[in-house]
């Protein structure tokens, strides 16, 4: 290298470490501010009691082709067509004046942008309380989610195209199971197979609990909600096909088989793996689907006599500041808690849903085994869901994050993240009447 080179660069030198620097500091600098801690307020309820009616439908989804693969960090293939066509299902409920509707998405999760859309439009057709949630199909389309760490993580980049697409079939299907609604019985039933899951990460292992719902008409069941917790990505991640992985197959399979509507919805996930290994890909998903819908038929539910109870609460609670300690190098830490924060709800929505001998949290994050049952101690819910209205990433034991151990290593909040959804809990729970919550 010539002296003139050099001394060119030694020159540029004290530029470039005077620019990396000031990148630093203004990376670290405490952007996030104060983040305000509030009371869980009660946003919306109902209840009612008296001879139960439902209605459910199942509406295709329409991508907007060519659609970006979600479920994994990129590189992430595009896709052209679907594998099998994707879905939204939904149930309409009512009694005693009450009405409430769920609609189940085959998506990775579902965002307040969504939910509040579908909430507007089931509104006008008479259902103005619903729940919507996702099956955590890491194979499905992207696009939906604005948020930076969304984008990266997971969903891609964000096309309003996608949120059309999802508000408009979980739309239709709430629209059509409310002008379908029926008289109907309320089987409820469980089974477990604890082969079939396994912990990815420690904590609590998840048990293999299945939990059948059954909306039986005078001719047969109009409709199903399983409740099982168990990760949907047996779909392989670089398939550029848009696919429902095992809980779209296993819907299929029993609505194939006369059970109605089938609805699944995910218990508490978070550290959930399927055990599962015969077969690759599809083939695979669709072996898992056979033996869940193999155990579903072993949860004989039993008929519930008398009127039935239906309540509903949505409750707002503030988050806490994000925090990225188990997420990044420490070094980086400040620049960390930043870009959480650029793209961090401040607040989470948390309900709270009572059916005849159900009492059903619901969570729009990825509560693990050990969160869940946390959670359903501070509420007495008998089933703790998540996917639910919303994506504020991992929840894990204030424990396991105080560790960074478990799913913690995930988790965009630090411990007082169960605590705050807890207090929420607490709240919904009451607001219901759950019956360790009187």
């Amino acid at each position: 290298m010539s002296s003139s080179r050099r001394s060119f660069f030694r020159t540029l030198l004290p530029f470039a470490l005077l620019t990396a620097g000031a990148a630093y500091a203004l990376a670290s600098w405490n952007w996030c501010g104060r983040w305000e801690e509030r009371t869980p307020e009660v946003l919306s309820q109902v209840r009612g009691e008296g001879p139960l009616r439902a209605g459910a439908a199942k509406v295709a989804l329409s991508p907007p082709f060519p659609v970006v693969v979600a479920g994994y960090p990129p590189p992430r293939p595009e896709a052209s067509q679907a594998e099998q066509p994707l879905h939204a299902r939904a149930l309409v409920l009512e009694a005693g004046g009450a009405r409430v509707g769920v609609v189940s998405l085959e998506l990775l999760l579902v965002t307040p942008e969504i939910t509040e859309r579908v909430r507007e439009r089931a509104a006008k057709a008479g259902v103005k309380e619903v729940l919507v949630v996702a099956t955590h199909t890491h194979s499905s389309f992207g696009g939906y989610d604005a948020r930076w760490v969304a984008e990266l993580s997971g969903t891609g980049h964000y096309q309003e195209a996608s949120v059309n697409a999802a508000v408009a079939g979980a739309s239709e299907a709430l629209e059509k199971a409310a002008a379908s609604m029926a008289d109907v019985g309320l089987e409820v039933g469980g089974a477990a197979d604890a082969g079939l899951v396994y912990s990815r990460s420690g904590g609590d292992a998840p048990d293999g609990q299945l939990t059948r719902v059954v909306f039986r008409g005078p001719t047969g069941p109009v409709a199903e909600l399983l409740v099982f917790a168990a990760h949907a990505t047996l779909i392989p991640r670089q398939r550029a096909l848009v696919d429902p992985d095992y809980p779209g197959r296993l819907s299929t399979l029993r609505e194939e088989s006369g059970q109605g509507v089938s609805l699944l919805v995910q218990g508490s996930a978070g550290n959930a793996s399927v055990a599962f290994s015969e077969g690759q890909g599809p083939e695979r998903a669709l072996g898992f689907a056979r033996k869940l819908s193999s155990l579903a038929d072993t949860a004989a539910g039993v008929p519930e006599a008398g009127p039935v109870r239906l309540a509903f609460a949505r409750v707002k609670t503030a988050l806490p500041r994000p925090d990225a300690s188990r997420l990044v190098p420490a070094f980086t830490r400040a620049a960390g808690d930043n870009f959480l924060c650029g793209s961090s709800p401040r607040e989470a929505e948390v309900d709270a849903l009572a059916l005849g001998p159900l009492e059903l949290l619901s969570i729009p994050g990825e509560p693990t085994v050990g969160a869940g049952r946390a959670l359903a101690d501070l509420s007495g819910a008998t089933h703790v869901l998540g996917l639910a209205n919303g994506y504020v990433g991992y929840l894990d034991t204030p424990e396991q994050v105080r560790a960074g151990q478990g799913e913690s290593r995930r988790q965009y909040f630090g411990p007082t993240l169960l605590e705050r959804l807890g207090a929420a809990a607490r709240v919904a729970s009451g607001a219901v009447g759950f019956s360790a919550g009187k």
